[in-house]
């Protein structure tokens, strides 16, 4: 009985020790992307794109505010899910986010929001 009560706390500093955190351990296999080599004929460059939204809900409705830091205008549309089964979903159109330009979408929902969220679209100039 000494002998387990010395090793006890050994023991439990071992088992802390090797214990794997479950989020640790559940993302051991990410890797870095690999790299892109360009087609003979591929002379396009990738530009950064994607308005940086907001999206806030109070109660019934949803407010989102879009900023456009890039040069590429940015068609962002809100989408509103609704809680109740009997309450329309909504698919906003899309509005222009020019370069430099913050823009505002409204939604709402007749009771309860249960998501909301913006889609992108880039527009060709």
């Amino acid at each position: 009985m000494r002998l387990f009560q010395r090793s006890a706390p050994v023991l439990a500093a071992l088992v802390l020790l090797f214990a794997v955190p479950y989020d640790a351990a559940s993302h051991l296999a990410r890797t870095a992307p690999h790299a892109r080599v360009a087609d003979s004929g591929d002379d396009r460059r990738t530009e950064p794109f994607g308005a940086d939204c907001r999206v806030t809900v109070s109660g019934s409705d949803v407010t989102a505010y879009c900023h456009n830091p890039y040069p590429a205008t940015d068609a962002v549309s809100l989408h509103v899910e609704c809680d109740r089964w009997w309450d329309i979903d909504s698919d906003g159109g899309q509005v222009p986010a020019e370069a430099a330009e913050t823009v505002r979408l409204t939604g709402r929902c007749w009771k309860e929001v249960r998501s909301a969220w913006i889609s992108h679209a880039k527009v060709d100039d």
